[in-house]
């Protein structure tokens, strides 16, 4: 445990008869990118609360940078950065003038305010725009301003609750590049996300669903264990009507609508693929592509959510 940043065991969040949080446990290392990934309602900023001291939990223990949550909140957000997709900052203010603003609010000495502030400024890219209005900032640059507040007081710990929403597909790339830099120099950071793509940045995941965590570990192991599946993708000129002609196929586990085409579940890629081809050449519908492919995240996340619905059913 002494290399564990975070160590969360059996907890429970309710709200009245809802169960938002439903006996989680986990631990994340030290300098370890840590994804939680699911959809809206999963449980992940409950969760992500709660580790913050922001929420107290209903049962179970939750220990951050060595702090229970439960009965030392304050120590632990002084140990924390938390930033969520909704900016805590001040539209009115510059950005020179948040920067001074959360420096006061997170106790950083006075004598190491301006080296921490023009720290920020250089890793968030703002030099140049000390004096520009917050408001006028476009989400990209408001997003890093906020990832700078959040760690003026270079805490070890670092929680950002789904930071990439509503920003530009470039600007996350330019974000997730800060992450991993802060990861580097021994920063602990756990991040929500429901962007598949982003998920493949963290060293490790823990897949998120009604509350629970229905699968852990590093993305390509996780994609390894679809195991039981092979996966085929396949692009025709009528989509629908394939995915009609096809589902109910005896060797066929499932078919889903991935981009402009589908990825097609199978126990036997050879056979299955000449009985797609059958099928669809007696319907006259052309096959534009058929071929396996390596399952993604989204594959993987969709069959792990299938398999709990037909527990729950």
């Amino acid at each position: 445990m002494s290399g564990a940043a975070v160590v969360i065991a059996n907890l429970v969040k309710t709200f009245g008869a809802f169960v938002a949080v439903d006996n989680v446990s986990l631990k994340v290392e030290k300098g370890e990118i840590f994804g939680f990934l699911g959809p809206n309602g999963a449980g992940k900023s409950t969760t992500i609360r709660m580790l913050c001291g922001l929420l107290t939990p209903t049962s179970g223990q939750g220990i951050v940078a060595g702090y229970d949550v439960s009965t030392h909140p304050e120590n632990v957000r002084a140990n924390i950065g938390y930033m969520s997709q909704k900016f805590s900052l001040y539209d009115d203010l510059s950005v020179e003038q948040n920067i001074d603003f959360f420096a006061g609010m997170y106790g950083v000495p006075r004598e190491q305010r301006a080296s921490r502030k023009a720290y920020v400024l250089e890793m968030a890219g703002l030099h140049g725009r000390e004096d520009s209005l917050t408001a006028t900032l476009s989400g990209g640059w408001k997003q890093r301003l906020a990832l700078g507040c959040a760690i003026l007081h270079d805490p070890p710990v670092l929680f950002l609750d789904e930071p990439t929403s509503g920003v530009d597909p470039m600007a996350r790339g330019q974000f997730w590049n800060l992450i991993r830099e802060l990861a580097s120099t021994g920063h602990t950071i756990f991040v929500s996300t429901h962007y598949m793509d982003e998920a493949e940045h963290c060293h490790r995941l823990a897949l998120m669903y009604r509350g629970k965590v229905i699968a852990m570990g590093p993305p390509k192991e996780l994609k390894q264990k679809l195991s039981t599946h092979r996966l085929l993708r396949l692009d025709t000129n009528a989509p629908l009507d394939t995915m009609r002609a096809i589902e109910a196929l005896p060797g066929i586990f499932d078919v889903a609508i991935f981009g402009g085409g589908l990825h097609v579940s199978v126990d036997d890629v050879a056979g299955s693929i000449a009985v797609i081809r059958g099928v669809l050449d007696a319907r006259s519908i052309i096959i534009r592509r058929l071929e396996q492919i390596e399952p993604s995240l989204e594959d993987v996340f969709v069959a792990l959510i299938e398999a709990e619905e037909r527990k729950a059913a």
